[in-house]
């Protein structure tokens, strides 16, 4: 078991490194946008840290608490899906034994969620105002839950790829993104970079939510592309570091358009927090 320092920390690191990692479209200190700044998130990445890492706290309570911080911090939507998406992974490696499986740990805690897990991650989400979820009539987040918090995921799973990872386990965080962290770690040496090589073979695989809940299908076989194209330079390189220009006109051409692929953000920042914690159990 990790203690709850350390998950702090752990979480607060994987939060400043994705910040540090040269994302087209998002927030980083290459370039911020969207009317949010990287002091914004730093700041989030603060306030969020004591509640969601609290072991008092029932999983639905860490995530409504982290966002309700993290709204009176700094008065708008920065980490929603960051929360939702490291609360059970916290709850998992908060609870699991010593010599337990930390992904089969996660699916106890995913499986074992309540209505009252989902009472509160709804009045988080309704707090931090995202769309997306609210929007089913089986499960209006505006409203009393009666079903689990599991159940409301699988009502979402279909526009929402962070209710995706609920439903699958964290799919894509374990069985790819992770992959190529570590594949990219292990041939440059650095978290940032390879915070960039997850963000862009995620981006260039699936579409964002976060996206398409704004503009449909509009822009994403146009995102998809001009990621895939950093996808391949990064595979076939040593020194990522030189394709900054080739990353800094596709976030300005993203920018300029309004696109921003936040919930892949997210979910770069939940496989930097797998690859920190499982290196951490490691070396236990």
């Amino acid at each position: 078991m990790i203690s709850t320092t350390q998950l702090s920390k752990l979480y607060q690191q994987a939060c400043d490194i994705e910040l540090h990692a040269f994302k087209p479209g998002n927030v980083s200190i290459y370039s911020e946008g969207h009317g949010m700044t990287v002091k914004d998130f730093q700041l989030s990445a603060i306030t969020s840290a004591e509640s969601i890492t609290n072991l008092n706290y029932s999983l639905g309570e860490k995530i409504y608490y982290a966002v309700k911080n993290t709204r009176e911090a700094v008065g708008c939507n920065t980490n929603l899906g960051i929360i939702l998406l490291c609360a059970p992974m916290i709850e998992a490696l908060s609870t699991m034994d010593k010599n337990a499986n930390f992904r089969n740990s996660l699916a106890h805690v995913l499986q074992t969620s309540t209505i009252n897990d989902a009472h509160w991650v709804f009045k988080a989400i309704a707090l931090a105002a995202p769309g997306g979820l609210g929007d089913s009539e089986q499960a209006d987040v505006h409203s009393e839950p009666k079903i689990t918090l599991i159940n409301a995921m699988k009502i979402a799973e279909n526009k929402d790829r962070i209710a995706r990872q609920y439903t699958t386990n964290f799919k894509d965080i374990f069985d790819f993104a992770i992959l190529r962290y570590n594949e990219s770690f292990k041939k440059w040496g650095d978290l940032n970079w390879s915070a960039v090589a997850s963000y862009s073979a995620l981006l260039s695989k699936y579409p964002d939510s976060h996206i398409e809940r704004k503009y449909g299908n509009q822009y994403t076989q146009t995102v998809q592309k001009q990621m895939l194209s950093v996808h391949e330079v990064l595979l076939n390189t040593d020194k990522p570091q030189q394709y900054e220009n080739m990353l800094s006109e596709i976030d300005n051409k993203f920018k300029q358009a309004g696109i921003n692929p936040g919930t892949t953000a997210d979910l770069t920042v939940a496989t930097i927090f797998v690859f920190l914690a499982q290196d951490r159990l490691r070396n236990s």
